[in-house]
């Protein structure tokens, strides 16, 4: 049996302008650009490569999901990470493009797995569930409701319950 995070799935709902110049809904389905993982499900909802953006570009989503954004860009996904007791974390995260970028050995990190950096500033808000946040000097509990400001620090995820939890991310494109 799959685990639960295999199934999650983000909706994405598009607007746009009909041919007599009325707004309307012109897209409702399940995100078809999804990557599922040992440890997680990425929905990735939308990318940008830089601002300000067209009322008319599409969804930017053509390389599949990839963690990190374009250069002056952003992404938007929603995750739903599996309990870790579900999977072996020594595997870390992966997205279309394989093992992530700036992942951390975890022996450099006194034996925490997962542990990876970005360049990226990431605004992240729990939806469901319970995820602590691994920083190398401390952690926190996020529960649902709960926002992390992430900026370009090393970090990583554990979900300690035995229930999956998502979350919503967006990713902007940043400088050291």
């Amino acid at each position: 049996m799959a685990p639960q995070h295999h199934d999650a799935q983000a909706r994405r709902v598009i607007t746009g302008v009909d041919a007599d110049g009325k707004s309307c809904i012109v897209s409702d389905e399940n995100t078809p650009d999804r990557f599922v993982g040992p440890g997680n499900t990425k929905c990735d909802i939308w990318r940008v490569s830089n601002l300000p953006v067209g009322y008319g570009d599409g969804p930017g989503l053509e390389d599949g999901v990839v963690t990190q954004p374009p250069d002056g860009g952003l992404v938007f996904r929603v995750v739903t990470f599996a309990p870790d007791s579900e999977w072996d974390q020594s595997l870390g995260y992966a997205d279309a493009n394989g093992q992530l970028p700036g992942t951390i050995d975890a022996e450099e990190t006194g034996g925490v797995p997962g542990f990876h950096v970005t360049e990226t500033v990431d605004i992240v808000t729990i939806l469901s569930g319970e995820l602590v946040a691994i920083m190398e000097t401390g952690e926190t509990v996020l529960r649902a409701g709960d926002t992390l400001v992430q900026r370009g620090t090393k970090h990583a995820w554990s979900n300690r319950t035995d229930q999956p939890v998502t979350l919503q991310s967006i990713m902007i494109a940043a400088k050291g």
